[in-house]
């Protein structure tokens, strides 16, 4: 059996990840077939993109900041049972749009919940099950929105309409983050065109999907 790899992308509003992932799979599925898997979060499954859609309305749907992280937690447990862990024992290389680091950023620090709160609520529904690689795309916040505004094909939701300090909070921690796992999680400049973050993020990939051969 091949052995697994569980790979993350990760950022800021208008930061483009979804864009990156969606330019790499094309290629990655061309080289890996049935062995590559691609989820996002919340969603990926019938429940939780049914909390999915109770989470990201467009307006403003008066949910409490606790109420919002234990969603999260809920459909991200539900991610792992249904997708994450299967695709893992399987030995599949998976990859997903966001995944805890999500809550830590968006909940922990928008929503001044408190990192350590919120990775305790998240240790219960993902019962130590961590990416082995994090690529996390940085904006500068007002570069970022700009970008969500001019660019966005779908709505723009709550989160997006959220204020600039809210926004400034969620990148501070995840560069936090970052630099306390720096092993885990990878920094990639996504003020640079996108062709050049396209490239970055898949010498990342490469250099992972090699390793996971080297230890087979």
């Amino acid at each position: 059996m091949n052995k697994s790899l569980f790979v993350t992308f990760e950022g800021p509003e208008g930061a483009g990840k979804t864009s990156v992932l969606t330019a790499l799979i094309s290629e990655l599925a061309l080289v890996l077939g049935d062995d590559l898997v691609t989820t996002r979060e919340p969603g990926g499954n019938p429940i939780s993109e049914a909390i999915r859609h109770i989470l990201q309305p467009e307006n403003d749907n008066g949910i409490d900041d606790r109420t919002e992280a234990l969603l999260y937690a809920a459909a991200r447990r539900q991610h792992l049972v249904e997708i994450i862990q299967p695709a893992l024992t399987a030995g599949k290389v998976l990859i997903s749009d966001r995944y805890v680091d999500s809550s830590l950023a968006y909940q922990g620090g928008g929503r001044n919940l408190g990192v350590d709160n919120i990775w305790k609520i998240n240790q219960f529904a993902i019962d130590n099950v961590m990416p082995d690689l994090t690529l996390y795309f940085d904006i500068p916040v007002e570069q970022g929105l700009d970008r969500v505004m001019a660019n966005r094909q779908g709505k723009i939701d709550r989160l997006d309409k959220e204020d600039i300090s809210f926004h400034q909070k969620v990148r501070e921690t995840y560069l936090a983050l970052q630099s306390e796992f720096s092993d885990r999680i990878k920094i990639i400049d996504a003020t640079q065109a996108l062709p050049d973050v396209i490239s970055d993020a898949r010498k990342l990939l490469q250099n992972a999907l090699d390793s996971r051969k080297e230890s087979l």
